[in-house]
């Protein structure tokens, strides 16, 4: 079976990595009988050169809602001319074989024939890097290649970044979330699989990556990503354990940090007035960071084991700290949803920074 594909690239003021995404794409559709047959870029209400890059070449150029990335799939996918729709982001160069590696397993049988009709609903592939110069892309970039070395070709989460989903899934499940500005990916991947349709997962399928070079940039967008968290949690409860792409060990790093910081609180309040509960309280905070820092040990030598490189150990500084930035997110969604719950005026709207 042959089916025909449309691309779709969502992107904001993405200027600086649009041009190698586009043409890297146009090199995929141009090739002879390639299942590639529409690229449509959603341009969600740039101020940069974005859409006039998007015009310089042989792409469809349609405007976004300018509700985030979610609105600006929807629009694209709904616009999309073919039954197969891959989505790949702005900031990613696909790899020449990335879609045709993808394409075969939209024709896997359902073998627990789980509804769905017994056809497989979305397919996602993994990363190469774009940025190796940089050491804090390097840093992000073997966390996910390592984690994507143990993933099984059947998933129940698929990223965004390098997805395959058959449109008529995508609509009958109502596409993606827009409320969600981060998790998104999942809330989508735990519905088509609530409807019946099982996913997968090819990681010889990449796109090359710009990851983020800049630290505290990269840990906006993880506060960000714990923030939402608990939003998707709430929504879907039953993947707080962990999911195919993390384990239960990485979901209790967050509340650790934020467990050692209200100790450490706590101590500093008991110190001049109540000795002895503030030891208590300092024991407490100890306990709490020796854990979260024990916790980030497995994978920064599994990660330094395979590249067999000794600067890969600076992932677990890097990955402590960005526990801390979760727990942020986590702490403020928590209060959101306490506060929509006690029907504070104004309560429970998602942030939007």
């Amino acid at each position: 079976m042959n089916e025909t594909v449309t691309l779709v690239i969502p992107g904001c003021n993405c200027a600086a990595t649009l041009e190698l995404c586009l043409r890297a794409a146009c090199a995929i559709r141009d090739k002879e009988n390639a299942p590639l047959r529409e690229i449509i870029f959603v341009d969600d209400r740039s101020t940069d050169a974005s859409r006039q890059i998007a015009e310089s070449l042989d792409v469809r150029v349609i405007e976004g809602p300018g509700r985030g990335p979610g609105g600006a799939r929807n629009t694209g996918f709904r616009a999309a001319a073919h039954p197969l729709v891959w989505f790949v982001d702005a900031d990613c160069v696909a790899e020449p074989d990335a879609l045709a590696l993808l394409i075969p397993h939209m024709h896997t049988q359902n073998v627990t024939g789980s509804g769905g009709g017994g056809g497989v609903g979305g397919v996602s592939g993994s990363y190469g890097i774009q940025n190796p110069g940089s050491l804090l892309a390097c840093l992000i970039h073997e966390e996910i290649i390592q984690r994507h070395l143990v993933m099984p070709s059947d998933v129940n989460f698929l990223a965004t970044f390098n997805v395959l989903y058959r449109k008529d899934v995508l609509e009958e499940v109502g596409g993606f979330d827009e409320r969600f500005l981060k998790g998104q990916d999942a809330e989508l991947s735990f519905r088509v699989m609530e409807a019946g349709y099982p996913l997968r997962f090819e990681r010889e399928s990449r796109v090359r990556h710009f990851h983020e070079e800049q630290l505290f940039k990269y840990l906006k967008i993880q506060r960000q990503q714990g923030y939402w968290r608990v939003w998707l949690h709430l929504r879907h409860a039953g993947h707080t354990k962990g999911d195919s792409y993390s384990s239960l060990l990485d979901h209790i790093q967050p509340p650790l940090a934020m467990l050692s910081l209200a100790c450490f609180a706590l101590a500093l309040a008991l110190q001049f007035v109540l000795p002895s509960p503030a030891v208590l309280a300092w024991s407490a905070c100890a306990l709490s960071a020796i854990g979260l820092a024990l916790a980030q040990f497995p994978l920064t030598l599994r990660i330094t084991r395979r590249v067999g490189n000794a600067k890969y150990l600076l992932f677990a500084p890097m990955s402590f700290c960005r526990a801390y930035w979760r727990g942020v997110g986590l702490s403020l969604a928590t209060l959101h949803v306490i506060a929509h719950k006690l029907g504070v005026s104004g309560a429970g709207a998602p942030e939007q920074s």
